[in-house]
């Protein structure tokens, strides 16, 4: 099969869509389309496997949980390692966020 990531469906849903790219065998590839999307109030991720993840398109805020604030920008990424709570404070919506990410034992 393949796949522009690029290519947005012409009905994208209101929520964030989560595509996987490759099916979940131990890692997990998937796209993410954002628009405007941010976690909700209070919720922190904190995940049990790594995760890799690049910005393809858009600009993006992620917080962790001691504060900082890391700004991604096309073309950035950032590895979250399992267990680091973390949160998005926010994602453009023009142009709408495009990440990649990697999930799996990484590091």
């Amino acid at each position: 099969m393949n796949i522009n990531l690029f290519t947005l469906p012409d009905n994208l849903p209101a929520d964030e869509l989560f595509e996987a790219i490759i099916p979940d065998n131990g890692i997990l590839i998937e796209r993410i389309v954002s628009r405007g999307h941010s976690s909700p109030p209070n919720f922190w991720y904190q995940q049990d496997r790594d995760e890799w993840v690049v910005l393809l398109q858009g600009e993006a805020g992620i917080l962790w949980e001691q504060g900082e604030q890391t700004h991604l920008d096309k073309g950035d990424w950032i590895l979250i390692p399992a267990g680091k709570k973390h949160r998005v404070e926010y994602t453009s919506s023009a142009p709408p966020c495009i990440w990649l990410a990697v999930h799996g034992k990484l590091t």
